[in-house]
């Protein structure tokens, strides 16, 4: 399966950022200038237990002396958050991709509406950096379950846009929790709403956001990781090479990056969750089963592409641009 290019860079600092959070300041292992990211950007690093994870930088879009992460220790993960907290140490050379962005501010905006969940704050603190820099209109909200778990907490609060972050607490009193019905009941022309948390958070601000109206091209999101739902009615299909008219079984208990791998047939992948939109793919012919959350429901319905890390079909066949 390919994988993009890769940069060799240092574990310069790991701290505690809060309860169950690192962050991890990274540096390339031969002391240069790191490639330039973009407000959204995430890096996959190459963890010491093998796993690969996909994590967004949130220092200063501005910085090429650095990469920063922030990873939450997740009880429910596959083991690259425990890697992070329990393997990793400082002076460690680890393995990265270079920055990708599928989740970049819509610079044509008038006014940027930023909502962040638990540890989804770090992509979507990197946006206020940039926005501040550069005097964009933005207002950012922030939820976690309490003071203590909050990330960055203190590194906002000293910011020059401290004043635009409201924090909302689960375990704080009812007024200062997160109001989304009143936050996004009137959608405006040149206001953008982006979002990033939990699946449940997630859910309910796009739920929200979508039955008040909002417009889908006003709405930016970035799932971390989302399962992949499994059904008693996924059954083997084909996928037919429009290239070389090539047709490739995949069986019921494989996905079609997996088949197409075992074909011979290297397609690009990073997630393996239908998260990240790496491995996205045209579709010429059949229907998809969709069991992604990177496509919009709109972008799903066209039927024209997919996401073969997870997503199957719906019909016998599957022509695909390749």
């Amino acid at each position: 399966m390919s994988t993009a290019p890769t940069l060799q860079v240092r574990v310069a600092r790991k701290a505690a950022e809060a309860q169950d959070i690192v962050t991890l300041e990274l540096v390339a292992a031969d002391g240069s200038a790191l490639p330039a990211f973009s407000a959204g950007s995430h890096i996959d690093v190459q963890l010491p237990n093998g796993f690969t994870r996909q994590y967004s930088l949130c220092n200063d879009p501005q910085e090429t002396h650095r990469y920063q992460i922030g990873v939450l220790r997740d009880a429910a993960s596959r083991g690259g958050s425990a890697a992070v907290h329990d393997l990793l140490k400082e002076g460690d050379v680890l393995t990265i991709s270079a920055p990708r962005n599928h989740f970049g501010l819509a610079h044509e905006a008038k006014k940027h509406l930023l909502l962040a969940g638990g540890i989804g704050v770090t992509p979507i603190l990197c946006m206020a950096e940039r926005l501040a820099n550069t005097g964009g209109d933005f207002a950012m909200h922030y939820a976690t379950r309490a003071p203590e778990r909050t990330a960055f907490r203190q590194r906002i609060a000293a910011s020059a846009f401290a004043a635009r972050v409201q924090f909302h607490y689960d375990n704080g009193d009812a007024a200062q929790k997160l109001d989304l019905q009143a936050l996004l009941s009137q959608p405006e022309a040149g206001t953008h709403l982006y979002v990033c948390g939990p699946k449940g958070f997630m859910d309910a601000v796009l739920n929200t956001a979508r039955a008040a109206g909002w417009p889908e091209a006003q709405i930016h999101y970035e799932f971390f990781g989302a399962e992949v739902a499994k059904s008693d009615s996924d059954a083997s299909f084909e996928v037919k090479l429009a290239s070389s008219g090539r047709i490739v079984m995949v069986p019921k208990d494989q996905t079609v990056v997996q088949a197409l791998a075992a074909a011979g047939v290297d397609i690009m992948i990073s997630c393996e969750q239908g998260v990240c939109g790496t491995c996205l793919t045209r579709v010429l012919e059949g229907v998809p089963d969709h069991k992604d959350s990177y496509l919009t429901p709109e972008e799903q319905a066209a039927n024209d592409q997919f996401t073969p890390c997870c997503s199957r079909s719906k019909t016998p066949q599957l022509v695909l641009d390749l």
